[in-house]
């Protein structure tokens, strides 16, 4: 087995290292909503009070639409 695979435990299957799988939980259309309507409280509800967040309110005062884009990503990365 090539260093850079893991094996997926549930299917078998080997699949590089470094992608990382995303699971989409009920809660994340309303996070959806926040993140459109008020992308920092979009982003405290997917991470807390951690970096994410602060730069979301960063964004979100240099801009509406940069703060919009960067909350979509953090609800859906993490």
């Amino acid at each position: 087995m090539n260093p850079h695979q893991t094996v997926n435990r549930r299917t078998g299957s080997r699949e590089p290292a470094h992608i990382k799988r995303s699971t989409i939980t009920l809660s994340d259309p309303i996070k959806l909503l926040f993140a459109i309507l008020l992308p920092p409280l979009g982003v405290f509800f997917e991470v807390g009070f951690k970096g994410h967040f602060w730069l979301n309110i960063l964004l979100t005062l240099l801009g509406y639409i940069p703060g919009i884009i960067h909350a979509i990503y953090v609800i859906l990365r993490h």
